[in-house]
């Protein structure tokens, strides 16, 4: 039976080391823009098995071409469609916040099951959801932790402190913290806005003269990391570095990080960047290989 990898251009590199990781073949994806923003989209050849990679950062354009994608690769005879959707968008709008909104995490996650047979993603942000299979009960889900992988960019300074800047990330700093033995804090973060947030951390004397990493999922404007790594200079951390699964902040505001005091900002590849420089790709291609998605 046989399988191979489609990716999309600004993924390339990515796509390419998941296809070598999974020992397949590999081929692009080929997009075309006409002038008034449409997108002509072209598979070039249809394997049994499909493995569509995409992460769906800037995610308005990219779903419209991954599902036109789907459609061709179903055109030319794929029987089984895996979509690889490393970074998975519209997942913090899970309730309507205010009367009328859209629940975009339902909205969208349903719009995608109706056009892959699996799709696995990374730690994705979930709230209120249990699951992925929640949101996508007809086909097979797979969600994958980064801090396996994430764990492997900490040195080995014993007397390292690890810090959550919220409630939410505590899954992730107990996770890379527990394996090395390390210490960690948890903070609590009261959101003003899109851009404005009030943060605390309870212990945060035990970070005087230490170096200190802070850990997050997900890292948009970087408000959150430049707020506690304010907190933690004034609190006499020795330095500041962050790891982060996700991080589809702009230019402006990594420099912005830069110059809040984070010495090392370093991101899983899940979104292509300037910081991305942890590899997720193998971690990717056990998984799928264990769920037996390659025929």
């Amino acid at each position: 039976m046989s399988c191979a990898v489609f990716g999309f251009p600004e993924c390339t590199v990515q796509a390419v080391r998941l296809a070598q990781e999974l020992g397949v073949a590999y081929h692009d994806v080929e997009l075309r823009s006409f002038p008034d923003g449409e997108s002509l989209v072209r598979v070039p050849a249809a394997p049994t098995t499909a493995i569509l990679y995409r992460s769906l950062d800037h995610p308005n354009e990219k779903i419209i071409e991954v599902l036109l994608a789907a459609s061709a690769l179903r055109g030319q005879g794929v029987s089984r469609l895996v979509f690889v959707i490393p970074y998975l968008a519209y997942m913090r709008q899970d309730i309507a916040f205010r009367r009328g909104e859209a629940i975009s995490q339902k909205v969208v996650t349903g719009l995608l099951a109706q056009h892959c047979d699996a799709l696995i993603t990374v730690d994705p942000h979930l709230h209120r959801t249990r699951s992925l299979s929640v949101l996508m009960p007809s086909i097979e889900t797979a969600s994958i932790s980064a801090a396996p992988v994430l764990s492997t960019a900490l040195g080995d300074d014993r007397d390292l402190l690890l810090v959550g800047p919220d409630e939410e990330s505590q899954q992730w700093v107990e996770a890379i913290a527990h394996p090395h033995g390390l210490e960690f804090l948890i903070g609590r973060k009261q959101r003003l806005g899109d851009r404005h947030l009030k943060l605390a951390i309870e212990g945060i004397e035990r970070v005087s003269g230490r170096p200190v990493v802070l850990v997050d999922d997900l890292v948009s404007s970087g408000g959150t990391l430049k707020a506690a790594a304010k907190l933690l200079h004034e609190a006499g951390a020795a330095k500041v570095d962050a790891l982060a699964t996700h991080c589809i902040a702009n230019a402006t505001d990594l420099q912005e990080l830069s110059q809040s005091g984070i010495s090392c900002f370093r991101a899983t590849d899940t979104v292509p960047g300037s910081v991305s420089s942890v590899h997720i790709g193998a971690a990717l291609a056990r998984d799928i290989e264990r769920r037996g998605w390659l025929s």
